[in-house]
């Protein structure tokens, strides 16, 4: 098969597109023709070594996928076929023209639904889903601040704030982005670049702020948040594109009654060291068909920025790596 192959952690040059070796079908795992994967910022560090996954060497990045059911382990107890259209998450292994998955991190995918945005939701629909219905609890009539709107897991944010009820302001970087935000849902739209977005949230909210900020960004927007969030608010980080991990002021967290709330969905799909037990992957199947659910109701939209060839990772990367991306890139298998 050709595939994206790392031998050793470093940046995007650091990586070759070649014949290699497929992978070998295993226990409990369903065997993916890849048509579509997808490229993210956590990519980026996944190829740097600086991820919480961190692989072995040589290694393969991508971990959200679309593609056809083309074999399964004897083992595996599922109502999937060969031949089905599926979405699948998988800790790395994605660049390429067919991936081994967890049987259980492998679900099918509406008729009217194209690979490339199928990737959108085995890691970006799922963890805004996840985040602000399962651990944010956002409720109707609430309001919810999302940073770095534009991009995948924002546009994600966005989309399933509004499905939730919630009064959404997004927050991005130059007019182009600020447009595309308010094309996706938002009710408000912030150019951060015109001197942050501490003073327009309060005066949006009537100086109480908002009930619950999804972050993708961490540093300084983080810190920001904490200063125009509600009293009884929630923060949820959920990555930290800035660069700087925020190290959070204790005295807010107590005098505002505020709950900052961590999502790591890889546990969920049983990726990292500490694993969710069988009750919770369960639960990820019902989070799947939900999601499908908003899908089929044109309440999420599946965001595809642009469709590269997947020997141009490297373009595809340095576009992520550049912020300019509206949305997913994804990329396809020749």
């Amino acid at each position: 098969m050709r595939a994206v192959i790392g031998r050793r952690f470093g940046g995007i040059d650091d990586l070759v597109y070649e014949e290699t070796a497929p992978p070998a079908l295993a226990p409990g795992t369903i065997r993916v023709v890849v048509r579509a994967a997808g490229v993210s910022f956590a990519n980026l560090l996944f190829i740097a070594g600086k991820h919480q996954n961190r692989p072995s060497i040589p290694f393969i990045p991508g971990t959200e996928i679309g593609g056809i059911v083309s074999e399964i382990a004897p083992d595996v107890r599922t109502t999937l076929k060969v031949g089905d259209r599926v979405c699948a998450g998988l800790p790395s292994g994605g660049f390429a023209d067919q991936a081994i998955v967890d049987a259980a991190n492998v679900f099918p995918i509406p008729d009217r639904l194209g690979f490339e945005g199928a990737t959108l939701f085995p890691t970006i629909y799922a963890t805004a889903y996840a985040g602000l219905k399962w651990r944010a609890d956002l409720k109707p009539g609430e309001t919810l601040l999302v940073h770095g709107a534009a991009g995948a897991s924002g546009l994600a944010a966005v989309e399933i704030g509004r499905a939730l009820g919630a009064t959404v302001i997004a927050t991005a970087g130059g007019a182009r982005k600020v447009a595309a935000v308010k094309d996706y849902g938002a009710d408000h739209a912030i150019d951060y670049r015109d001197g942050g977005f501490r003073d327009r949230v309060l005066d949006i909210t009537g100086g109480r702020g908002v009930d619950v900020v999804f972050d993708p960004v961490g540093g300084d927007v983080f810190d920001e948040s904490l200063r125009c969030v509600a009293p009884l608010g929630r923060l949820l980080p959920i990555g930290f594109a800035s660069g700087r991990i925020p190290e959070i002021p204790a005295n807010l967290v107590l005098v505002k009654n505020l709950t900052v709330i961590g999502l790591y969905w890889g546990f969920y799909m049983a990726w990292g060291k500490s694993k969710a037990d069988a009750a919770l992957r369960a639960r990820v199947g019902v989070l799947f068909d939900e999601l499908f659910g908003l899908f089929e109701a044109g309440k999420l939209r599946a965001p595809v920025d642009r469709s590269l060839p997947l020997s141009k990772f490297a373009d595809a990367l340095r576009r992520v790596e550049s912020r300019e991306v509206i949305g997913k890139i994804v990329l396809l298998p020749e």
